[in-house]
């Protein structure tokens, strides 16, 4: 059975017995999950921006989309309209794939990984993981990377509470630590 299955069947149950919520459209459920990745200024090389869309291509099955930066900032040697990132924003059934991926492949292949702080969850219930380096996905070859790089995942949950986005990431079995 897969996560979306097993969200329907038995954890929307138990969420709206645990929480006491009446409406069945008002249990926590995920949205949408954004992967992105910064580029930074100082990196004027095109092979890294090459690399981190294909990295993304790979990860998330989707065409990743530049970002560029809407003013000019000297201190960080910025212009209007550089290319500062790349994202990808997933809904629906791909959102579930990777989140199966996410819980149950990519989180155990992580070098001393003790679980995620709960710290990571914030006011409106959505939570933002990030990962030092991109070898933790089953879809990266460490043989074929030439650049290690970061990336952001945002978790966004129609919790609106802390403490209801909190139930709803550990009844999808996110690792929090105690």
């Amino acid at each position: 059975m897969n996560i979306k299955e097993r969200y329907k069947k038995e954890i929307a149950p138990k969420l709206q017995e645990e929480l006491g919520i009446k409406n069945v459209m008002a249990i926590p459920t995920v949205k949408k999950i954004t992967v992105s990745i910064g580029i930074p200024a100082s990196n004027k090389d095109a092979k890294f921006a090459e690399t981190a869309e294909q990295t993304l291509e790979r990860i998330t099955g989707q065409k990743p989309v530049k970002t560029k930066a809407k003013k000019s900032v000297a201190g960080f040697k910025i212009r209007e309209g550089m290319t500062v990132g790349m994202m990808v924003t997933l809904r629906g059934d791909r959102m579930w794939d990777f989140l199966s991926r996410l819980t149950q492949a990519t989180f155990p292949r992580i070098r001393d990984f003790r679980g995620i702080s709960t710290k990571h969850i914030d006011a409106r219930g959505n939570i933002s993981i990030g990962f030092q380096e991109n070898l933790a996905f089953p879809e990266i070859n460490p043989d074929e990377v030439e650049h290690v790089h970061g990336l952001q995942v945002t978790v966004t949950s129609n919790a609106g509470t802390r403490e209801r986005g909190l139930a709803l990431f550990k009844a999808l079995s996110f690792p929090f630590t105690q």
